[in-house]
């Protein structure tokens, strides 16, 4: 399972829609549960760096690295192999800072643009699913 942690507001109705469409369809090891905070509180979650050796965690900030779906499918393929608890966090309307970069495992870049948190919320669930669909080798994702 995959733990989203995501900051900023949730009560976007269409994103909440969107990303529930995805949810009923997952499957373990790929399927994910929500957890949503405040920035402030967020980021003072982040400072004690809650996470262990034992968690691969995974930041979305457009100053990361930018793959394509493959390539995701593959990273959190890995990581479940390895026994990985996946955390993928998703900042709120000022991202992260370099201290939060520098501790992740991967820094994932959707683009160079800059995306509303609600919609990066979508575009996780959505390439998550389609990371799922690679692994299985569905027709989903089209190369």
């Amino acid at each position: 399972m995959i733990k989203i942690i995501a900051g900023g507001k949730k009560n976007a109705g269409w994103a909440l829609a969107a990303v529930s469409e995805y949810e009923k369809r997952m499957r373990k090891p790929f399927d994910f549960v929500w957890q949503f905070m405040t920035e402030e509180k967020l980021d003072a979650y982040l400072e004690k760096w809650p996470f262990t050796g034992q968690d691969f965690v995974i930041v979305c900030d457009e100053r990361g690295k930018n793959i394509s779906s493959g390539e995701y499918s593959g990273l959190l393929q890995s990581a479940f192999l390895d026994s990985k608890n996946v955390i993928i966090l998703i900042g709120g309307a000022y991202g992260f800072d370099e201290e939060t970069r520098k501790n992740a495992d991967f820094v994932w870049s959707f683009s160079k643009l800059v995306f509303p948190h609600a919609l990066a919320r979508v575009m996780v669930a959505e390439q998550t699913y389609r990371a799922e669909q690679i692994a299985e080798g569905r027709p989903y994702h089209h190369e």
